[in-house]
């Protein structure tokens, strides 16, 4: 297969996971519940665990070895990534996912502009227009939703309403997480491998999923029911995001980490489906658009 098109794969199925992950854990939010976003990052925590210690299974099997020193190295980018998940996690409170989804997703985006400015990745006039065209179909999406809002057309029961402050969660995702993302390219093309990182990333969630868990049982004496569905199916999609985003990222962050944002799309689409969202035929026609340019991205480069 070729190298490419593998990244190309690999990103997608990140794409298709995390946007599940999205709707399942918009599902498990109580607007009520000021520990729900505590809650999914214990659930995440809780999966991530599961599989950094598979992989070092699997890593010691081959004969490899893996260092914690190595955990240390990686913190930055953890933190960064933990940080921006825990604001847009805190901002479904707020929010319908086909608002912030869009919005936070466009990190990707940013990322890509980044690794061709700074780190000097190739991109084609081709590639640059495609990217283009993401980012304007993700911000065209997110504004013809937030139209509807103010048009009173969502419903009563389909958004807690904060005012344009709520916007503030998505788009402080989209900041940190698209600085993470450039630097976790830097990361896996000179400091360390795929494996070591996405190990580094799971222990690291592992343990603030832990010290979550803690805040919440034992200082606040607030009780739940851990083994929620929605809690459980979306602790299992991010981790396995995740898992491929890592791998995908190795290849060219040009290509991949835009396409790595379409996962926004994928959890407006399943909004409605899962949801009962509206979507409207403008935004059913952005994302046309925005798949049109996954394509291009994907078998033109």
């Amino acid at each position: 297969m070729n190298q490419d098109f593998k990244f190309f794969l690999l990103a997608i199925t990140a794409t298709f996971f995390w946007g599940f992950s999205d709707v399942f854990f918009k599902k498990s939010t109580d607007p009520h519940d000021p520990y729900s976003h505590y809650k999914i990052l214990i659930s995440i925590g809780f999966f991530m665990g599961i599989q950094a210690f598979f992989e070092l299974y699997r890593l010691y099997g081959s004969g490899g070895t893996y260092s914690l020193h190595t955990i240390w190295i990686y913190i930055p980018i953890s933190f960064l990534y933990i940080l921006s998940m825990g604001v847009d996690f805190y901002g479904y409170r707020f929010l319908r996912i086909s608002i912030g989804s869009p919005i936070a997703s466009t990190s990707g985006v940013a990322a890509g502009f980044l690794s061709w400015l700074v780190l000097g990745n190739d991109m084609s006039p081709l590639q640059f227009i495609a990217i283009v065209t993401i980012g304007t179909g993700l911000i065209l999406l997110a504004y013809f939703e937030y139209r509807d809002q103010q048009e009173g057309t969502l419903g009563k029961n389909e958004i807690v309403k904060l005012g344009a402050t709520a916007l503030i969660f998505p788009v402080t995702y989209m900041i940190v997480d698209a600085i993470a993302t450039f630097l976790d390219e830097h990361y896996m093309t000179s400091i360390m491998t795929e494996t070591e990182a996405l190990i580094s990333f799971e222990l690291t969630f592992l343990f603030v999923g832990l010290l979550a868990f803690i805040y919440i049982f034992f200082v606040k004496k607030h009780r739940y029911q851990p083994w929620k569905p929605s809690l459980i199916m979306g602790g299992i999609c991010e981790t396995a995001g995740q898992f491929f985003y890592v791998f995908a990222l190795a290849g060219d962050g040009v290509v991949t980490a835009p396409i790595m944002s379409l996962d926004g799309i994928v959890a407006s689409i399943f909004g409605v489906l899962v949801l009962k969202e509206n979507i409207r035929t403008k935004q059913k026609l952005t994302i046309l658009m925005i798949g049109i340019a996954v394509f291009v991205l994907g078998f033109f480069e």
